[in-house]
């Protein structure tokens, strides 16, 4: 919008850089360089006890990780805000490897990003069957429970993986939840081994999906993309069959959010 003619706009109001807010970002920028609270200090030329009080906020928060003894890293709130934005800006890349998946399966594709315990849904493809999927874009989802969420769960450390575990509870969402974190942990040493989740109608009776984890520039583990269809639908070998397509489009939207992946990933004939 341009000011009236022969009327100047006001100059921009200075930013004050000593502010609380300031503050915040300048920490918030440095943690991604140094992982120490006197390095950080000395980055930001803020006082080591200012720069532990705000960090000690924004663990609290979930956007920052780690302890004074071995460092801090950005947590789970600043990575889902620059994956959502890396998603954004690979949107025009990311939509076709999701409807082209769709197509080869004829089933619902998903995509969805980590969010602190839960992952949420931020892509959604109809499938091309006569039913459809109660799913929505914005829909938050279980971890323990769902393809997408052990796929990702997969991805990530140990102790990570026991203490989101812990502090979901686990809860039972059908008969066939898992919902013993050392089950779990076995579970997913078979995820990480072939590639793949199977969530055997564990989130929901009568569905069942194929999930590949995404991840973003740095390598972390941020989403994944599943395939979903009813459970008669997808018995073992048919599992086998599709489990390579949905590697394959979580490797090339992983791929359009900047992560660099050496080797070859064999891909299944086109099964309709």
């Amino acid at each position: 919008m341009t000011a009236p003619q022969g009327r100047t706009p006001p100059p921009a109001a200075p930013v004050d850089r000593t502010g609380a807010v300031a503050k915040v970002v300048r920490v918030v920028e440095a943690i991604t360089e140094h992982s120490g609270v006197s390095e950080i200090s000395r980055s930001t030329g803020l006082s080591t006890s200012t720069v532990h009080r705000i960090i000690q906020e924004l663990v609290a928060l979930g956007w920052v990780r780690g302890d004074g003894e071995h460092g801090y890293l950005p947590g789970v709130g600043l990575l889902t805000i620059a994956a959502r934005a890396d998603f954004e800006a690979g949107m025009p890349v990311i939509e076709p490897i999701l409807k082209g998946l769709r197509d080869a399966t004829t089933h619902t594709v998903h995509f969805a990003l980590r969010q602190g315990d839960l992952a949420v849904y931020v892509a959604k493809i109809e499938g091309l069957r006569a039913y459809e999927m109660r799913s929505r874009i914005g829909l938050a989802i279980p971890l323990h429970s769902t393809g997408i969420g052990k796929a990702l769960l997969a991805g990530l450390p140990e102790a990570e993986v026991r203490a989101v575990l812990e502090r979901s509870g686990m809860p039972p969402m059908t008969p066939r939840t898992i919902t013993d974190p050392d089950a779990m942990i076995q579970h997913l040493h078979t995820v990480s081994r072939r590639g793949y989740a199977i969530d055997d109608e564990e989130n929901e009776e009568h569905t069942r999906c194929i999930a590949a984890v995404v991840r973003d520039h740095r390598g972390a583990a941020i989403g994944g993309i599943s395939m979903s269809a009813m459970a008669f639908e997808i018995d073992q070998e048919r599992a086998q069959q599709l489990a390579p397509l949905v590697m394959t489009a979580a490797r090339n939207v992983s791929q359009a959010l900047g992560h660099r992946i050496s080797g070859e990933l064999p891909v299944a004939p086109r099964a309709r």
